[in-house]
């Protein structure tokens, strides 16, 4: 699956599970390069939206009267990312970074998903960082101005379907770069949502040897992957209900065979797409937290210090 055609994909799924209007559904796929024609006859083989606004069906709505539990990591004395300026391949980078307390466990390049660098990912940078790693979000609409500078929400991901995947890779490259900086004689891991997860992806397809580990969460597997140069333990991680992404798990996995690499599929019963982010209407609890444990034992066993 393409990149941009994961993201009109994206468009159409909002649509379909009432989370953009029809109107704001066609305006954001005439942004990403489809016609009227084309864009209508899409929302249409979605057929019948759910109501604009409300949950996806597959969400169960929480319940009002029992406090809602924390999202995974989160807790006393996690702190939120903080901003940081690093060099990129074609000029200044902006990314979100935390830091742990104690000696680190390994360095994380986390990756955001369409929507980019948003508060969500301040969070989640936070929460490895108490777990004891160092990480950092890369911004990759740095180019752009940074994700805060867009106001539009369907802005970032036209802007990073327009962008060249060589040039998103070179960017996290120069990521991986600024850990080795901050997190010197750490092993890389690698970990990206969405968009994100299909980065991870795209990093080990463009052969990037230095991630001793990576666990891409509902990321789009490349159309003809080739992870021959690729080093890293891979834990792939799908959501049940992601018929959409689900359907590139295969030839992400025989991919992963032919290179001879290590790795785990886990796929979350009852979770659909999105299910991490406790921001989204798509958030899933029990699966965030299986996700997160399984995530956290995968960096554990593979970053951790000779």
């Amino acid at each position: 699956m393409a990149l941009r055609n994961y993201l009109v994909g994206e468009v159409a799924e909002d649509f379909a599970d009432g989370l953009l209007t029809r109107r704001e559904a066609l305006r954001r796929l005439g942004l990403l390069g489809l016609g009227v024609t084309s864009a209508g006859a899409l929302l249409a083989a979605c057929g019948e939206p759910a109501s604009p606004g409300a949950p996806p069906s597959s969400v169960a709505p929480a319940t009002p009267t029992a406090p809602a539990a924390a999202p995974p990591g989160r807790g006393p004395g996690v702190a939120r990312g903080t901003d940081v300026r690093f060099a990129g391949p074609s000029g200044e980078l902006f990314g979100a970074w935390a830091a742990p307390a104690g000696p680190p466990r390994g360095a994380l390049l986390v990756v955001h998903e369409n929507r980019g660098l948003t508060a969500h990912f301040y969070d989640v940078v936070g929460r490895f960082a108490g777990a004891g790693y160092g990480a950092l979000c890369v911004d990759l609409l740095s180019a752009q101005g940074g994700t805060a500078e867009l106001t539009d929400p369907a802005q970032a991901p036209t802007a990073l379907a327009n962008a060249p995947v060589g040039g998103l890779v070179a960017d996290l490259r120069a990521g991986i770069d600024e850990l080795g900086r901050r997190v010197p004689g750490a092993k890389f891991g690698g970990v990206g949502f969405c968009f994100g997860g299909g980065m991870i992806w795209q990093l080990l397809n463009a052969g990037e040897s230095r991630l001793a580990a990576a666990v891409p969460f509902y990321g789009p597997a490349p159309e003809q992957p080739n992870f021959g140069h690729a080093k890293a333990a891979v834990l792939a991680i799908y959501g049940q209900l992601d018929a959409r992404v689900d359907a590139t798990a295969p030839r992400a996995e025989a991919a992963l065979k032919a290179a001879g690499l290590q790795y785990r599929v886990l796929t979350l019963g009852g979770a659909d797409h999105a299910f991490f982010n406790d921001t989204g209407p798509r958030y899933q609890p029990d699966a965030a937290r299986t996700a997160w444990s399984a995530t956290l034992d995968w960096f554990g066993q593979h970053l951790a210090p000779a």
